[in-house]
């Protein structure tokens, strides 16, 4: 455990006391992950939903006792996935009037803003139109131009943008549709393609994932202040690398502790989530992780999945300031991109995020004059209760 004077002394630093004091504030999160709904109108390619055959759990539990129960189990924040949650918005607002939310769509159907006002809403874009409209349109469909008008200029609204491995998987397309995102008034955070169904080719994530992180630097360096993602959370993300540890099931947190796939995983003495569960459409049975029944996890380079291996393992960053500050930035992160910190501060603290969280030999420039953040705080820390780790 780090030395108290040591983090109180990181914490000095006026920026990031500022980013701890929000996630303070805020409280810690308890959150579940649920598919809304068994259908969707698209069938993208090598969707893990369908590849893994959650589609055959269909809407059974009356959603009421649901969110009755998980209430009452203490859960104050769901992921929403599975098929297309804009698909069913009765049940969608049931959830929303009850929790903090984060919704997955892939935008063909607008979720209105009337009774949705501070939902955080992840869209998914996986190229430009052309490269869209093949990978999840079957060729028809004009998904991501569509998607840009229904949630032009809506401020709850991120891009949620799949990146393909290797030279091949369309890293050139990555600066235009970024700028198009950001024209559209949104911010982008970007995702990783594992290739769950052996398409093979440009899909093959054993190709590396290195023009894509060229690619979202460029993203960075050219739009601070409207990336949601780090450099740093890329690289653990895309190689599956957190220091010394490996990406796996024996290292993943965003498991069902319960669940009898996880019987030997709760006993390896990793972090994981005490409370999570993940939901399958019946909203009764559970499946062994967010994204997977029994998926290779070697396949799964999903950015949700991997903020949660950085956020439950505050432990591994506290070496140095500049690792702790790579953790507190992430879950700052996450706090940020679900609405759960003050969303106009959190707009002005985004672009010193970036420029903290770069190589370490550029992570201690100047900083800017009149920063947009508090001066000194001085109260005594502890590690937020939305990380800490469960053994």
């Amino acid at each position: 455990m780090v030395a108290p004077k040591r983090l109180d002394a990181w914490l000095e630093d006026p920026f990031l006391g500022r980013l701890y004091h929000a996630i303070r504030v805020a409280g810690p999160i308890r959150s579940i992950a649920l598919d809304l709904t068994d259908v969707c109108n698209l069938r993208c390619a090598g969707c893990y939903f369908f590849a893994d055959g959650m589609d055959e759990k269909v809407p059974t539990a009356n959603l009421d006792a649901f969110v009755a129960r998980e209430a009452e189990r203490g859960t104050n924040f769901v992921t929403v996935v599975g098929g297309e949650p804009s698909l069913a918005l009765e049940r969608l607002k049931v959830l929303y009037d009850a929790f903090r939310l984060s919704v997955a769509t892939n935008g063909l159907r607008r979720i209105p803003r009337d009774g949705f006002e501070d939902l955080p809403i992840g869209v998914s874009v996986w190229g430009d139109e052309q490269t869209d409209r093949e990978l999840r349109g079957s060729g028809r469909t004009d998904v991501f131009a569509r998607a840009l008008r229904n949630y032009a200029g809506d401020e709850r609204a991120f891009w949620y943008y799949a990146l393909t491995a290797g030279a091949a998987g369309h890293p050139h397309e990555v600066d235009g549709v970024v700028q198009r995102c950001i024209d559209n008034g949104n911010r982008v955070l970007f995702n990783f393609y594992g290739d769950v169904e052996d398409l093979g080719g440009e899909f093959d994530h054993r190709r590396g994932f290195g023009p894509a992180r060229e690619a979202i630097e460029r993203a960075i360096e050219r739009h601070p202040e409207s990336i949601l993602m780090t450099s740093r959370l890329a690289e653990v993300v895309s190689t599956g690398r957190l220091f010394a540890e490996r990406w796996g099931h024996a290292a993943c947190a965003s498991i069902t502790p319960d669940h009898p796939a996880n019987r030997n995983r709760v006993r390896n003495g990793r972090p994981f989530d005490r409370h999570f569960r993940a939901y399958n459409a019946d909203l009764e049975t559970t499946r062994r992780c967010c994204t997977a029944i029994d998926r290779d996890c070697d396949s799964c380079f999903d950015t949700w999945q991997h903020f949660s291996w950085v956020m439950m393992n505050p432990r591994a960053h506290f070496n140095s300031k500049h690792d702790f500050t790579a953790w507190l930035t992430t879950t700052w992160l996450f706090y940020f991109i679900n609405r759960l910190v003050d969303v106009d501060e959190g707009a002005r603290l985004l672009p010193e995020v970036h420029r903290r969280t770069r190589a370490p030999e550029l992570a201690h420039t100047q900083p800017p004059e009149n920063p947009p953040w508090t001066p000194n705080l001085t109260s005594s820390w502890t590690a937020p209760a939305c990380s800490a780790p469960s053994r």
